[in-house]
């Protein structure tokens, strides 16, 4: 796992899941289709990697379909990111 997607996956893992929830995120885990993620969560997900990649995600971009999986989330961060 590269360092954008590890990064990704440790945030959701320590922001989204409760203590003693036993559920493995792995990079094409679905984390708003599977209940992980919901709409609120998404938006501080988004900032978080707006801040940490020092990027702008347009709102039109930000969809549930693009942030269901760590897979996907990385994809969209690296079309606003150069080198991550």
């Amino acid at each position: 796992m590269d360092e954008l997607k590890k990064a990704i996956r440790d945030y959701v893992v320590k922001e989204y899941l409760e203590d003693g929830d036993d559920r493995e995120v792995r990079e094409d885990t679905p984390l708003i289709t599977g209940g992980i993620v919901d709409s609120f969560s998404m938006v501080s997900l988004k900032r978080f990697l707006e801040r940490k990649y020092t990027i702008q995600i347009p709102d039109a971009q930000a969809t549930p379909q693009a942030f269901d999986t760590v897979n996907s989330i990385a994809e969209l961060v690296r079309k606003f990111t150069s080198g991550v």
